[in-house]
């Protein structure tokens, strides 16, 4: 690699390949250690074309679910089957893997800034600022550089745009899978929102079995298919579709998850 060589973005590969390890260190022992992380789907990482490849998933903390797919999706490129085993597989990281965010979220410090530089593509969002709401229009600019990351590698996207489960998806994200037609992964993760606080950036609970399932590409019509069919069909992938859960309560909602995670651990003893 050039001293100098710079992505799409005009970032220099170097620094952000410095970046990334040095993250990858620091955060290792949040989804080895402190709380284990159980993956199913590495084999489908590694079948995937090197560009145009956009991974939608549900959004449980503001950064740790894309952090953990970060080790997931370089460990499983370094041959590791389902496992995050030696951090040493971060030594040569695949540097075209970006991530969709808020632009207002990449700015408010260095820290963020710096996760930024490691891979963000910062959009504005159109729905909420500063904790309002709000109705903007979509920047034809925040469209064409989630293209351009498109064209030069993998593309991390949270459709929902928030933490809050079971909210409809953005009707952006299936405008961007028709005009660019990339491959569609979908990603479910469970856990973290028990493990982490609401950024992500502190364990709040120790012990806990957080979960990443990669499932195969959806087919897709990009011809033929409506906005709203490629929606309905992320839901259902991606395990956010109403049908997936009845209206209840918060309270029951913490009592389903409760439940669900007592589950898993009978399961594996």
């Amino acid at each position: 690699m050039g001293l100098f060589k710079r992505n799409p973005f005009g970032h220099n590969l170097l620094i952000k390949k410095w970046l990334i390890r040095l993250l990858a260190v620091i955060t290792h022992q949040r989804y080895k250690r402190f709380n284990k992380l159980e993956i199913e789907g590495s084999d489908i990482i590694r079948n995937l074309p090197s560009e145009n490849v956009l991974f939608v998933s549900n959004h449980q903390t503001y950064f740790a679910d894309v952090v953990a797919m970060f080790h997931v999706f370089n460990a499983s490129l370094s041959g590791r089957d389902d496992s995050i085993r030696n951090v040493g597989y971060i030594w040569k990281p695949k540097l075209n893997m970006y991530y969709i965010a808020a632009s207002e979220t990449m700015k408010k410090s260095l820290f963020t800034k710096i996760l930024a530089y490691a891979g963000s593509i910062s959009v504005e969002r159109t729905w909420r600022s500063e904790g309002k709401d709000v109705n903007r229009q979509v920047k034809m600019s925040d469209i064409s550089s989630i293209g351009k990351a498109l064209k030069d590698g993998w593309v991390i996207t949270f459709p929902q745009g928030t933490t809050t489960p079971w909210k409809p998806l953005r009707k952006g994200t299936s405008h961007i899978i028709k005009k660019y037609r990339p491959i569609v992964v979908p990603v479910v993760i469970d856990g973290f929102r028990r493990s982490f606080d609401k950024k992500g950036l502190r364990v709040k609970k120790k012990g806990i079995l957080q979960s990443m399932v990669i499932k195969k590409p959806l087919d897709i019509d990009y011809e033929n298919e409506s906005f709203d069919a490629i929606i309905e069909k992320l839901e259902y992938a991606i395990e956010q579709h109403p049908s997936f859960l009845k209206v209840i309560s918060k309270k029951d909602l913490l009592a389903f998850e409760a439940e669900n995670e007592k589950r898993k651990y009978s399961a594996k003893s």
